[in-house]
């Protein structure tokens, strides 16, 4: 295989690198790209705000998916000032590439190559490949020794500025891969203060696997229910990231086949009802229950009773569950809904409002003639008598 590496002190790394990888790799057709962090460059003030640890995770957060880079962690495991030769030495010995080795660097550090130890065994053992960092122009700035420049887009973009903008609490979150700044937001790096909800990264990893999971319609019937609940709540005086939690979870079970949703139904200790077995496409709330505890740890009795039952619905819903039920039934890619019923904000009381969308959607179900839960049933004759909870 062709591979060309990128070392840096990556602190951190952001979409700028990654660019700059991704150009040279396509343009000089390289199998691979090697990131490399370093644990201390010899051209550069030590490294603070961040572990090498730190670095390391980043990178390989930054990289995670993508076959197209990869991560060695030679200088993290050799400390001390890391020298180019010796990693070029050690890329050679290790990966055997095919023909000589490319070593991608800006023309910020062309004027002070001729510095680097053993620049000429450099400049002979690889393909240098001069990126433009600080010159838009053809010819770019003036490089003594063989080398090939790539006509990449110069991106403004440099970590320093990056930990500028957190220390100073400025906007930086989409500068850098939403796995590094959760890692950088996680583990309050670079002054950064963590004002973040404590949910938000169960959140986000949670998103993720159900937009990889379900249909792209299903996942933003999800994303909308979970919008919806996160207004409700806040509405209603509940905690919003509970309620797009739940709203994001509702759903995640929906598309698994019949025995995989009664194998996780199964798990929650109660007994499959008549409707379920003959449908048991109708268990996927319960199996959501099941899987978000399971899987994700989440054991807040209100998130996993709303993902449960918003399917049908029961006697004794708690707030959230309520709020769940009624954001899945008139969240905005439903057709066919009251707009009076979405003007929430017109509601003081949660209970009307969920009794308006329950009836509403009791009467679709007897209109399409769909046979109801017992759950539902109760709650049903429960209202007809004005004794909704």
């Amino acid at each position: 295989m062709k591979f060309a590496i990128l070392g840096g002190s990556f602190n951190p790394i952001h979409n700028g690198h990654l660019a700059l990888a991704e150009a040279a790799r396509t343009a000089f057709q390289y199998d691979r790209i090697i990131l490399i962090p370093s644990f201390q460059s010899p051209l550069k003030p030590e490294m603070r705000g961040t572990t090498a640890q730190d670095r390391l995770d980043m990178t390989a957060a930054a990289v995670s998916g993508n076959a197209s880079f990869t991560l060695d962690d030679c200088e993290i495991k050799r400390e001390g000032v890391s020298y180019t030769i010796d990693t070029v030495n050690y890329i050679d010995q290790k990966y055997r590439p095919d023909g000589k080795l490319g070593l991608i660097i800006g023309d910020d550090l062309a004027a002070d190559f001729h510095k680097w130890r053993a620049a000429d065994e450099l400049a002979a053992r690889c393909d240098i490949i001069l990126a433009r960092r600080l010159s838009a122009d053809e010819d770019g700035i003036p490089f003594p020794y063989p080398h090939t420049r790539l006509q990449n887009d110069i991106v403004e973009l440099s970590s320093g500025m990056i930990r500028k903008r957190i220390k100073e609490k400025k906007s930086w979150h989409f500068l850098v891969p939403q796995a590094v700044r959760s890692i950088i937001e996680e583990r309050n790096l670079y002054e950064h203060q963590n004002d973040a909800h404590p949910l938000a990264g169960l959140i986000a990893h949670l998103e993720d696997h159900v937009r990889m999971l379900l249909p792209f319609d299903r996942f933003l019937h999800s994303r909308n229910t979970a919008l919806l609940s996160f207004e409700l709540c806040g509405r209603f005086g509940l905690d919003p990231y509970k309620g797009y939690l739940a709203g994001m979870a509702h759903d995640l079970c929906k598309t698994m086949n019949e025995k995989r949703l009664i194998e996780l139904a199964e798990r929650d200790g109660e007994k499959i009802g008549k409707i379920e077995q003959k449908k048991p496409s109708l268990l996927h709330g319960r199996a959501a229950a099941v899987y978000i505890k399971d899987f994700f740890d989440i054991n807040d009795a209100d998130i996993l009773e709303a993902v449960r039952f918003h399917t049908y619905a029961s006697e004794s819903l708690g707030m959230l569950a309520k709020i769940v039920y009624i954001s899945d039934k008139i969240e905005i890619s439903r057709k066919g809904i009251d707009p009076d019923i979405r003007d929430f904000k017109r509601f003081s009381d949660l209970n009307v409002l969920f009794e308006l969308v329950f009836t509403e959607n009791v009467a679709y179900l007897n209109e399409k003639q769909v046979v109801m839960s017992e759950g539902t049933l109760k709650l049903m004759n429960a209202i007809e008598k004005g004794k909704c909870p």
